[in-house]
């Protein structure tokens, strides 16, 4: 069985709405109770893509409010929690058991609960004289949100500003890797694996790498662990592979633009947990679900945009198609003559025709949904030339660079001013070598635009960095490795490593193809140098390789350390299901970012190191 982790989250769900007991084979409790369901807001949105209002109904939950409104007393009804362990819900949960709002409490919190909270709540429910509507307390590792069978985010906002701040001390780097590395143990503790974990040497990939390592190791030493009857899991009896990467391995991925469906619709429209709201065809907005449910979205969304309008057409045209055949079926023949025959095949036509209606139904709303989103998003491009700006992206990643006259052409043309920086930005990367007049030319264009280059200058001062450690005797060297890693964190050598690590011959992004060495588990230059750790086995060293590591591996969990995106999502999905046998890869991140979220962090980071726009504008928005 390939790990499927929106189902075994949503099954966790799902029992926990049962009050923890064991479903039956309709995925229902024996006894149904009915009860209140109380959330904090991080918690809302690990529910939101998986359960609705109708499955909330189905599990016996009438009510459900957030854990900080203020909520009425409702009697003989317990109350399931569904909370972060914070010492602000803690509170919460011993002022609701000390009024006696409900009958009982049963608690779940996202992650382990530790153990000053708990005291606190054992000691909070005890002089309150309300420890008896305490019935349970479970840790659910469920500290993530699950947008596809292949896709989480543990929802860490800023996690790219925090690890890459020059001003960050060692102890805010530790705090934000532990955090990152819990958010990887709850998914790991879902699924029921301890995979073999692999990372580039150095850097936020290393620690976290690390820290989970340690976390699986103190884990495996309990008895009843929770990873006991997954223990021997994995198809073909074999583990899956943990990659774990920082967003500086291939920076351009987060700030350029694509012309696929989805990565379109979740940059210029703003996918949020699978819905988003455009402007509908009478006025006012229309919101839209986009998950697993909808047939169209899961067979196009890796399409190029074109491709999806002429999809879109003849989805419409078949449709005519269909209605006209139950409409002629139905119909009857004009002026034949009445017959017993006719009535009983016109009465069989009738009924398949009914029986045909909730489907066609389903059908067209499927159609005039991405046509409302197609018209919206066509506009945008349009208006914004943003085919232009992929294919000039593209373009210049596999040519290394791009004609003056043309990279000023685009930066004086259409598009807002984020996407203008984010051309520039790509140029920047891109280029082999920084040309100082064109570079000049760049920031005078964006400045007459009112663009703020905050975000330009930071990449730029990596990027000559990272020349000067190229470019350095070894003497000097050193001295520049100590500055520029304690400035920013390890990411100086990763930013640019010139048009070959950006795009492999066949047009594969850098990650996917890292990620086919690694699961293929054959010796290979590109990752020999990658670390090993392997939680099951002996410890021997810091990331040591040993023969306990088997290849190939048929599933892989892909971690992107501080934003992730659709592209790379897309990318190591057509990879999984291009092999033979089919592979399965999961990608994850600590925060799904478009390009313009993404710059927006890069430019916060040029602010803080004093690399300031002469614009006096604020952070550019769309």
């Amino acid at each position: 069985m390939a790990l499927n982790l929106r189902q075994k989250q949503t099954e966790c769900i799902i029992r926990m709405l049962n009050l923890n007991q064991p479903l039956n084979a309709t995925g229902t409790a024996n006894e149904e109770i009915y009860k209140i369901l109380i959330y904090d807001k991080f918690c809302q949105n690990i529910l939101s893509p998986l359960i609705h209002v109708k499955d909330l109904r189905k599990h016996g939950v009438t009510l459900y409010f957030l854990i900080d409104k203020d909520r009425k007393p409702v009697h003989d009804v317990p109350a399931v929690y569904f909370v972060q362990p914070s010492q602000v819900n803690v509170q919460r949960i011993v002022a609701d058991a000390s009024r006696s709002l409900y009958d009982s409490l049963h608690l779940n919190f996202s992650s382990s609960i530790p153990r000053p909270l708990l005291e606190d709540l054992a000691s909070g429910t005890l002089n309150s004289e309300s420890i008896d509507k305490i019935l349970k307390v479970h840790d659910q590792y469920l500290e993530f949100v699950t947008l596809e069978h292949n896709l989480f985010s543990l929802a860490q906002k800023s996690c790219y500003v925090q690890l890459n701040d020059p001003s960050a001390g060692d102890r805010e780097i530790e705090e934000i890797v532990e955090k990152v590395a819990s958010g990887l143990f709850c998914v790991l503790a879902t699924l029921a694996v301890v995979p073999v974990i692999r990372c580039p040497s150095g850097g936020p990939a290393e620690m976290v790498a690390s820290v989970l390592d340690q976390k699986l190791r103190d884990h495996l030493l309990s008895k009843n662990n929770l990873f006991t009857e997954g223990g021997g899991f994995a198809s073909s009896f074999q583990r899956p592979v943990l990659c774990i990467f920082d967003r500086n391995f291939e920076l351009s991925v987060g700030i350029q633009h694509d012309f696929r469906y989805l990565p379109l619709v979740h940059d210029v429209l703003g996918l949020r947990l699978n819905r988003l709201s455009v402007p509908g065809e009478k006025g006012g907005m229309r919101s839209y679900e986009l998950d697993s449910s909808d047939p169209f979205w899961v067979a196009n969304g890796s399409l190029e945009f074109p491709e999806v309008a002429v999809e879109i057409e003849t989805q419409l045209n078949k449709y005519k198609k269909d209605v006209d055949e139950v409409n002629r079926r139905t119909g009857g023949t004009d002026g034949a003559e009445f017959e017993g025959t006719d009535l009983i095949g016109n009465t069989k036509h009738l009924m398949n025709a009914v029986n045909s209606l909730p489907e066609l139904t389903e059908r067209k709303q499927v159609i005039d949904k991405h046509t409302n989103i197609a018209t919206v998003l066509l506009g945008e491009i349009k208006e914004r030339s943003l085919d232009s700006y992929a294919k000039k992206e593209d373009d210049m990643m596999v040519r290394g660079g791009i004609d003056r006259n043309e990279l000023l052409g685009v930066l004086r043309g259409k598009g807002t001013k984020m996407d203008k920086l984010r051309f520039a930005i790509i140029y920047l990367i891109c280029s082999e070598s920084i040309n100082p007049s064109e570079v000049e030319a760049i920031e005078t264009s964006l400045r007459e635009s009112e663009v703020d280059t905050c975000a330009f200058q930071y990449v730029k001062k990596m990027k000559s960095l990272n020349v000067s450690l190229a470019s350095s005797n070894s003497a000097s060297r050193s001295n520049i490795v100590d500055w520029a890693e304690k400035l920013y964190g390890q990411s100086i050598s990763a930013v640019t490593a010139g048009v070959k690590n950006l795009l492999s011959s066949d047009r594969q992004l850098v990650l996917t193809r890292i990620v086919e060495a690694l699961m293929e588990g054959r010796p290979n230059p590109d990752v020999d140098s990658y670390l090993v750790f392997d939680p099951r086995a002996p410890k021997s060293g810091s990331g040591t390789s040993g023969s306990h590591l088997k290849g190939p591996f048929k599933e892989a969990i892909v971690f992107m350390i501080g934003g992730g995106n659709y592209m790379e999502y897309g990318s190591l999905q057509e990879f999984a299901q291009r092999q033979q046998p089919v592979k399965h890869v999961i990608y994850g991140t600590t925060e799904i970012l478009t390009g313009i979220e993404f710059v927006e962090q890069l430019t916060v980071l040029g602010q803080k190191m004093g690399l300031g726009s002469t614009v006096a504008s604020p952070a550019p928005t769309l």
